[in-house]
């Protein structure tokens, strides 16, 4: 199992990026969230084993359809040990 804290940069707000990223994190069976942040883009914490983060990084430097994704940063931390994946909502105060 590994923990990677994954910042998403680009067109990567208002398009659906944070539901899908839950979507495809089910899927893969990787446990942690995804917000929203002030900067406009998108924080990903996520734990899983090799293959399951592979493949979820592979699909997070594509995102959904009308998403355009210029980077994807991403550190190894410690594990929290999640025992799922959440679409964090956060209201701005602009």
């Amino acid at each position: 199992m590994k923990h990677y804290s994954i910042k998403v940069k680009g067109k990567v707000q208002g398009v659906l990026y944070r539901a899908a990223t839950k979507a495809v994190a089910d899927q893969l069976g990787v446990r942690g969230y995804v917000k929203n942040l002030e900067d406009g883009s998108v924080q990903i914490e996520a734990e899983g084993d090799d293959f399951s983060l592979e493949n979820f990084l592979e699909w997070c430097n594509e995102g959904p359809e009308k998403a355009v994704v210029e980077s994807v940063d991403v550190v190894e931390a410690e594990l929290k040990n999640y025992s799922n994946f959440e679409v964090v909502k956060k209201n701005f105060l602009w």
